[in-house]
């Protein structure tokens, strides 16, 4: 059986293909912890695959986060997703892993995209200011997946997920992405008695969510497609699918989901002062929908799942 590296298996996304994986029943999974293995290191990298001898790669690890934190570590951002890809695809190349499946961010599409947006928007316009550094990193992922499958023949796969949510999320109230910042929040106001609840921006933008397991799924399922497959519905330039529901709601929706979710009964502020990012993000998943995948989780029932694991794991998560 294949010997299997998750990169990243401890974060949202990567937790969510390793449960997938052995339900699957895969037992050779590879994981590695941070304190075990710096991904930003090159030689240790390097070592890490000439001794374990992968066969596939789930390239899961990144630094991520919400407006806050990318408007405040823009440096770590970019350094921090450019080392980890760049040293993760090149010792698989290096040691002869032919099977790659790199995870991006619909953040790469340009902030005035058409909507829904579609792969070939990538590189047509300029990126959203607040999380561009971000943004660079995850684009040049997807080039070093294109450029070694141009020179080297190889078989690395890029998917463009929108904006994820579920178990194993970063749950801090400013670092974190807007469905985790606000279950926490929300949560602590029903605690605390809170009258209202005041959120950044105006409540207009758009955004689409998606909950993580079917993020994992779709993965598997692009990981898995015979080549021919895969080959015919993409691009030598244009290597990347979109992962998404095809759906998607303003940030007030968002908002009054979560307060009915949470059982928060009082007023919705929001600070119009405060920047809303991209008017909206919506993907174009018509390619991944021809490939034979679908997302099955509506956004309610997932906040549901969410929510239940932040307050099972309230004293454990991260934040």
């Amino acid at each position: 059986m294949a010997r299997i590296f998750v990169a990243g298996h401890r974060g949202m996304v990567g937790s969510a293909i390793v449960r997938q994986l052995k339900d699957k029943g895969y037992t050779n999974i590879i994981t590695r912890t941070r304190s075990e293995l710096d991904l930003t290191n090159q030689a240790a990298v390097r070592d890490f695959f000439a001794y374990e001898m992968i066969d596939e790669v789930y390239l899961a690890a990144a630094k991520v986060g919400g407006i806050h934190a990318n408007n405040e570590y823009p440096a770590d951002f970019i350094y921090e997703n450019l080392m980890i890809e760049a040293n993760i695809i090149h010792a698989a190349h290096a040691h002869n892993v032919q099977r790659l499946l790199f995870l991006g961010s619909s953040c790469i599409y340009p902030k005035l995209a058409d909507q829904p947006m579609r792969e070939d928007a990538l590189l047509t316009g300029v990126l959203e200011s607040t999380n561009e550094p971000y943004a660079i990193a995850k684009i040049a992922g997807i080039k070093l997946c294109e450029s070694y499958n141009r020179q080297y023949k190889r078989d690395y796969r890029s998917v463009m997920p929108t904006n994820l949510y579920g178990p194993h999320d970063n749950f801090h109230p400013e670092n974190s992405h807007v469905i985790p910042a606000l279950l926490r929040r929300f949560h602590e106001a029903v605690e605390e008695g809170a009258d209202k609840i005041t959120i950044w921006g105006s409540g207009t933008p758009m955004r689409e969510f998606l909950y993580v397991d079917d993020m994992a799924a779709a993965s598997i399922h692009v990981m898995h497609l015979d080549r021919a497959t895969y080959d015919a519905n993409t691009q030598p330039m244009l290597s990347h699918i979109n992962v998404g529901t095809g759906v998607d709601c303003t940030i007030r929706e968002l908002a009054e989901t979560i307060a009915k979710v949470t059982g928060f009964k009082g007023e919705l502020v929001f600070d119009a002062t405060k920047p809303d990012g991209t008017p909206r993000k919506l993907m174009d998943v018509s390619r991944l929908k021809d490939l034979g995948w679908q997302y099955t989780i509506s956004l309610e029932d997932g906040l549901r799942e969410a929510y239940a694991w932040f307050v099972d794991n309230h004293a454990t998560a991260r934040s």
